[in-house]
């Protein structure tokens, strides 16, 4: 789960990190009265769940409070990459003498998080690392022995500090890594954390998010992933769980219906084998009941996107009948009118072919034919 950029800040903040003084905005009016208790000049950032804000004109800068006004409004009444802006973060412009990166993540590979820092502040890092990689320092961190102040210390070092520049710098370096451990981040980083003209340190833009499956811990954030405004997942995204499905949306028109995530992957790459553009990614798990068939195949069926959806199950602990039960049931609730193409072998496959194949609909027993035939509606849709 992504955080806010002011969730993000706020937790920085309690655990002593310096952030800019700022406040939160929904309106122009309300941006003018907040930002009379700071001072110019301001920064005023839209509060979105992607990144790339600054490239569509989500980060702007503004001297004077009626300057300040109008550059809100302009911001709150944009999309970035599809999101509504509902709130702009405005702070004070941090006078910035040097930037800097620090973050930690989770190196799946070593299966321990790494620190990683540099002095190319305010870059993609990933741009960093694939251009100068000579400007990352790494560290992997020991899961048992931790983030010691001494690494802190070193990494400062590293970059180029000494004496009480780089002892400040090591404090906040380690308070991020308990941060880290405390909200179960996959990922937290400062970028920029700025070197300020008083030759003190600021994290200006932050960054978290936390592993989902940590997410019983914190429940305030929990009952945010069913929120439409507060989290970065679609629509279709928050209806699969809460449905218990899991789901992705993804950027073609055929949807992928499956049991097993290694069985919707391999549909998923049979479909690009034959030309075809999959639109998600959909496992209803094994065991797979009418109910949650059905409701997988509903969300399919009322994405606009999709031109034909595509169910390929392969019936273990699934059962054959209760998969074509389920998709009968999803027909009848529905208006659509869409193309299904359906694979379905293994437990009581017979059963489920003969439920199916009264109501007209035909099932076939081999995926790569059924991911052929899907391609082949798609297109004939498309034209």
């Amino acid at each position: 789960m992504k955080l806010f950029e002011f969730e993000a800040k706020k937790i920085l903040a309690e655990h002593g990190i310096p952030t800019p003084r700022g406040a939160l905005a929904s309106s122009p009016a309300e941006a003018l009265k907040k930002s009379l208790t700071l001072k110019p000049p301001f920064v005023v950032k839209a509060q979105v769940l992607v990144a790339g804000r600054g490239k569509a004109g989500g980060i702007q800068f503004a001297t004077t409070v009626e300057q300040l006004s109008q550059i809100s409004g302009k911001i709150l009444e944009m999309e970035i990459k599809g999101l509504k802006v509902e709130r702009v973060l405005i702070e004070e412009k941090a006078r910035t003498k040097s930037e800097l990166y620090f973050g930690i993540a989770v190196d799946r590979s070593r299966r321990c998080y790494v620190a990683i820092a540099s002095t190319a502040g305010g870059m993609n890092i990933e741009e960093v690392a694939a251009r100068s990689p000579e400007r990352i320092i790494k560290l992997s961190v020991d899961p048992i022995f931790g983030f010691r102040n001494f690494h802190a210390t070193k990494i400062a070092s590293d970059l180029g500090y000494s004496g009480k520049s780089m002892m400040g710098l090591a404090g906040i370096f380690h308070r991020l890594y308990r941060v880290a451990l405390e909200y179960d981040a996959e990922l937290i980083e400062m970028n920029p954390l700025v070197e300020t003209d008083d030759e003190d340190f600021v994290a200006v833009d932050a960054r978290i998010i936390m592993d989902d499956n940590a997410l019983y811990r914190h429940p305030n954030f929990r009952e945010r992933l069913f929120e439409e405004k507060k989290t970065e997942l679609t629509h279709e995204e928050i209806r699969a769980r809460k449905a218990g499905l899991a789901y992705v949306k993804l950027e073609g028109d055929i949807g992928i219906m499956g049991n097993g995530a290694g069985l919707v992957m391999a549909t998923l790459d049979t479909v690009q084998l034959h030309g075809g553009k999959p639109a998600n990614f959909l496992d209803v798990g094994g065991g797979a009941s009418v109910d949650r068939v059905a409701e997988a195949l509903k969300i399919l069926l009322s994405d606009p996107r999709t031109s034909v959806v595509l169910i390929n199950i392969l019936g273990g602990i699934t059962r054959c009948d209760d998969v074509a039960k389920g998709i009968l049931e999803a027909k009848t609730k529905t208006s659509s009118s869409k193309p299904i193409v359906i694979r379905l072998v293994g437990t009581n496959e017979e059963e489920g072919q003969r439920i199916l194949t009264q109501r007209g609909i035909r099932v076939l027993n081999s995926m790569d034919e059924a991911a052929r035939e899907a391609v082949k509606v798609s297109r004939k849709k498309v034209s």
